[in-house]
């Protein structure tokens, strides 16, 4: 399976780069053009009507992409992955409003470091990283549950470990997802065959993708500077 896998790997880091390249896009264009108005209040810079639906809409995509990835076509799995990755691209461009260039792009170079040296060592590790998956899932339903929690008693502290764990569990699941796309192919590749391949590979980058996302915001918010109007 040596160089079938290798050729899947590819193709699955291939889509969750262009994806991350169309988010980040995206999400400089709205940021720094007169599109900002139509999804950010001018003088507050909260966000419109648009701006709320464009938040809350990739988790609808993920939903569909997730519960349809063995119903929907290979042209369907990838038009949703596009349309996944602009609309994040969307809710994503209030960094550039609330963080310095500089200080978003360094902590982009940061994360991309950190995600490549943390997949590879998901992809050569012979230990076996499956039993942290309950692990792992646990403690993001409880980052979520803290996050949630923060949003009414705004605490600096709290919020600082909440960014902190953020980075270490994102840094565990790209491990452990790298290892699962790993272990997973040559049964994707027996059971569905190339046109299977093609959708699960998107499926898989979707996966890879979320990761550095969100590993990117919680570095983000831990390393970055903001804006002294953003504060």
């Amino acid at each position: 399976w040596g160089a079938g896998l290798r050729s899947y790997f590819l193709r699955v880091y291939n889509w969750m780069a262009s994806g991350l390249l169309l988010t980040a896009l995206v999400a400089y264009v709205i940021a720094e053009t007169p599109a900002r108005d139509v999804f950010f209040h001018q003088q507050t810079l909260a966000p419109t009507g648009l701006g709320w639906l464009a938040m809350i809409s990739p988790l609808g995509f993920v939903m569909v992409m997730s519960f349809g990835v063995n119903r929907l076509s290979r042209s369907a799995v990838q038009a949703l992955f596009w349309l996944f990755c602009a609309v994040m691209g969307a809710s994503m461009s209030s960094i550039f409003l609330a963080y310095p260039d500089v200080s978003v792009a360094r902590v982009f170079l940061v994360t991309a470091g950190a995600f490549a040296g943390t997949s590879l060592g998901g992809y050569v590790t012979k230990a076996d990283l499956s039993k942290a998956g309950s692990f792992l899932m646990m403690g993001l339903i409880g980052l979520v549950v803290a996050s949630v929690v923060n949003m009414f008693l705004h605490s600096t502290a709290l919020y600082f470990a909440i960014s902190l764990i953020g980075v270490f569990l994102f840094i565990g699941l790209t491990a452990f997802d790298t290892q699962r796309i790993k272990v997973s192919y040559p049964q994707i590749a027996y059971y569905e065959g190339p046109e299977g391949a093609a959708k699960r590979s998107v499926y898989d980058a979707l996966n890879l993708y979320l990761n550095f996302i969100n590993l990117f915001q919680f570095m983000l918010q831990f390393m970055g500077t903001r804006n002294s109007n953003s504060e």
